[in-house]
This record gives C-alpha cells, sequence and structure tokens, in this order.
C-alpha cells in the first residue's frame, strides 16, 4: 500500500492507535480493533448514471474484561479524550455484566500468512473509471432501444487491525471491486444478470459483464411454462455460489457434537472423515489463494490458513471456535472466512451440450432455510432460466421455486466446469464456485416474476 494514501491507515499508524488504547486500560485485559477505509461507487438505472459518491469510514471498537466479564463499546472519535472515554465506558459495562461461562483469554503473539490483497488499479481508480464502466453497459443498451440496463458499481480501499494487553497485533490493508448489472427487455419479459467481482480491478472484465447480461436479456425473452418436477440442472457459477456457499456456515464442530447439524451422528459423535458428498468435491478455505485472497485473520486475532473442509467427498474439517477447541483439545481455527469449490477443465457450454434435456440457471434468489439438519433451502431461479434440448438452449423458461439442500445436490452430480470467482451471493464474502450440472434437481412450482 501507498504510504501517501491516506485514506486508509497504515501497519503503523493503526499499531500505534492500538497501543495508545490499550495504555489507557485498567481492566485485566483489553482487546482493540479497528478498521475503516474509503469506498466509492456509481449507480445506473433506465440507461443513465444516477448516483455517484464516495463514504470514509473509521471504527475502534474495545473490549475491556474481568475476569470472565467482558463488555464491548465502539468510537470513531480518536482523540485521547475520546479513547479515554470509550476505555472507561467499555470497563464500567464489564463490571456490570454477568459471568461469561465461555470466556477465553486473550490471546499471544500469533503468526500471519502474508497475503497480497491491496492492488494499485483499484485503489487508483477515479470516479472517471467507475463512469467509463458503466458506459459500457449502458451504451448499447441505449443504442439497442429495447433494452434498459441498471447497475452497481462499487470500489474500495481499507484496512483492519487487532491487537490487545498480550502483545498480539495483527494489520491488513486490502482493496476490493464488485460489478453487478441487470439488463431487462422494455417489454418486460426478459431479463439478464451478469457480475464480476475481485480485489485487483484490472482482473474485471466489464465488458464481458455487459455482453453477458445483454445476452441472456435477449434469449430471456417471452419465456413459456414448463411443468416443475425434477429436472437434471446445470448451474452457472453464480448459482452454485448462492446455495453451495451455504455449506459454509454448515461446519461449526460444536452444533454437530450437540447433535445439531448435519454433520451429527445418531447416538453421538460426529460425520468427520465419513463422505458426505461426490468424491469429486472438494471445499476449501485458503486467504492465499489467488483466487480467493481473503482475511490472515479473524476478529480475536486468529491466525487464517488454508482448511480444507471437503476433500474428495470426505468431511475432513470441521471449525473450532476457541472455547470449544479447549473443550475437545484440539487446535481453534479462524473459520469459513472465504469459500472455494474447487472446479474442474469444463466450460458451461461444455455442460449444455453433454445434457440431452436439462434447465439452465444463471442465479438464485431470495433463498430461506427449511431444515437446518438437511441444509435443505428454498428459493426462486432468476435472471435468465432456459430449456436445453439436445445439447443446445432451445427457449426460455419461467422462473421456477426449489426446494433443494447444497448436500443432496452435490450427491446428484453429474459434471463441474471451471471455478470463477463470483460477485452477489446473498451472503456475500471472498467466493470461487465452478459452474456444475445436477441430476434430480427439485422445482417445486412456477414463479412469474422475470
Amino acid at each position: 500500500m501507498s504510504a501517501a494514501d491516506s485514506r486508509v491507515m497504515t501497519r503503523e499508524q493503526a499499531q500505534a492507535l492500538v497501543e495508545r488504547t490499550v495504555k489507557m486500560s485498567k481492566a485485566d485485559e483489553i482487546q482493540v480493533n479497528v478498521g475503516g477505509g474509503y469506498s466509492a461507487n456509481i449507480r445506473f438505472a433506465d440507461n443513465r448514471i444516477s448516483t455517484a459518491g464516495g463514504v470514509s469510514t473509521a471504527t475502534l471498537s474495545i473490549q475491556s474484561s474481568y475476569g470472565p466479564k467482558h463488555a464491548v463499546t465502539s468510537t470513531n472519535d480518536f482523540t485521547d479524550a475520546g479513547l479515554e472515554r470509550a476505555v472507561r465506558q467499555s470497563e464500567a459495562l464489564a463490571k456490570l455484566a454477568p459471568d461469561d461461562p465461555e470466556s477465553m483469554p486473550a490471546l499471544g503473539p500469533q503468526q500471519y500468512d502474508d497475503v497480497k490483497t491491496y492492488f494499485d488499479s483499484t485503489a487508483n481508480l477515479g470516479p472517471d473509471g467507475r463512469a467509463a464502466a458503466a458506459r459500457v453497459a449502458i451504451d448499447p443498451c441505449k443504442a439497442a432501444g429495447d433494452l434498459k440496463a441498471a447497475g452497481f458499481l462499487v470500489t474500495g480501499i481499507g484496512a483492519g487491525a487487532v491487537g490487545n494487553s498480550k502483545g498480539l497485533f495483527a494489520y491488513q490493508s486490502g482493496t476490493s471491486s464488485n460489478y453487478t448489472l441487470t439488463v431487462r427487455t422494455t417489454d418486460g419479459t426478459g431479463s439478464g444478470w451478469a457480475g464480476a467481482d475481485h480485489p485487483d480491478w484490472s482482473q474485471l472484465d466489464v465488458k464481458g459483464v455487459a455482453q453477458a447480461a445483454i445476452e441472456k436479456a435477449r434469449m430471456s425473452r417471452n419465456p413459456v411454462a414448463i411443468e416443475p418436477g425434477r429436472y437434471t440442472v446445470i448451474l452457472e457459477p453464480q448459482a452454485v455460489g448462492d446455495l453451495v456457499q451455504l455449506l459454509a456456515f454448515t461446519f461449526g464442530a460444536r452444533a454437530a457434537d450437540e447433535g445439531r447439524s448435519p454433520y451429527s451422528k445418531q447416538g453421538g459423535g460426529n460425520k468427520l472423515g465419513e463422505k458426505i458428498v461426490d468424491e469429486r468435491v472438494t471445499l476449501f478455505s485458503d486467504p492465499a489463494d489467488p483466487q480467493l485472497l481473503s482475511n490472515s485473520f479473524d476478529g480475536q486475532g486468529l491466525p487464517a490458513h488454508r482448511q480444507a473442509w471437503v476433500e474428495n467427498g470426505i468431511l475432513k474439517k470441521l471449525t473450532y471456535g476457541r472455547f470449544w477447541a479447549q473443550k475437545k483439545g484440539v487446535q481453534p481455527d479462524a473459520g469459513t472466512n472465504a469459500v472455494k469449490f474447487a472446479g474442474g477443465t469444463q466450460t458451461t457450454e461444455d455442460l449444455i451440450k453433454s445434457t440431452p434435456r436439462g434447465i439452465l440457471v444463471t442465479r438464485l434468489f431470495y433463498l430461506r432455510p427449511v431444515d437446518p439438519r438437511t441444509v435443505l433451502y428454498t428459493g426462486l431461479t432468476r435472471d435468465g432460466t432456459f430449456l436445453i434440448e439436445n445439447g443446445k438452449i432451445s427457449k426460455a423458461v419461467k422462473n421456477f421455486r426449489f426446494n433443494e439442500s447444497p448436500l443432496f445436490m452435490l450427491n446428484n452430480l453429474d459434471a463441474i466446469g471451471r471455478a470463477v470467482r463470483v460477485a452477489g451471493t446473498e451472503a456475500g464474502g471472498d467466493v470461487v464456485m465452478p459452474s456444475i450440472k445436477v441430476r434430480d434437481f427439485n422445482f417445486t412450482s412456477l414463479s412469474d416474476a422475470v
């Protein structure tokens, strides 16, 4: 990161701020989290730019602890008086707090992976660059006369740090860029969506995003209704991310050990070491993976390293918070702060060509849990759903409601495409997924929404 960039704290500034705050503490222990930066955006709709702007943020959180009692306060006043006031308030609240039976002592110094998440291409992008990217979608839609583009593009530069009274300090700076685009036909029958996300702005193919959304909008005009039921389905990477990412929130060891998880065994214990999905499935977190490039530590300062949660279809790892790890005599971990589904070599087009009859899904929407024990979710398809016949897209079809579990789905796997970073899952975060072809995907009803 450029030392001259005043929009975000440097390591030295963050460490000095943490140390100033720690010195003010009278508690048994104190932990300080600091973060902030600058994000800028441009929004457009109806083939015109509607808003643009930027937001600067800076926040410092203080957790004071007296044995098993603790409390947190936050402030954006970094003056000595502001920090003193926040520290005293957190101490007063901690003394009033009930004992936390699962309280853990602050961590000592840790070792962190050096992950490059800051890119000058993103940090240096100005309003003209964001406007130019928007025009790449707006101009062809305006020229076509029957298409309307709406999108949101946001770039950011930021930094986060955590430190405590035991000498722990961790810092990471980074950039982000996210672009999502919806193109609709003026007759109201067609809608196409595409998106891109990466810390490095130069990795975003804004022209490709525009072309994909425009093509989907045109192809999805005048959809026909077909009967709901179980179909062979090809899910594009975005749709895979919408559903499979949800598995990342199910890997808690405590829930599994206490019988509240898909990975709980009847009679006690968990399913570690057992096959839970197709052997071609590997799901992992790795802050240094070039497609993920995620946080190298969590909010307590625990280091994030490569963790394979599912490897060749086998449940290899569950995530342990510090309390449960101590109880079970294992090492705690930083959890699933990013997730990647290792892909294959085929393209989505290859998957389509290999399909005599099936459904192609662009993305999923409004996912809600039905049964946490089986990770069963319901939701809707959106922005481009198509019938495949004889290895080709034959027509647009009306959207469906589905009831499906990513665990069931990944046990009905036919083929895996290439993994790409996706842009807009409902849960957010750093997500890399392939397109996949699966059998017996459960569409339960039709939806008239475009």
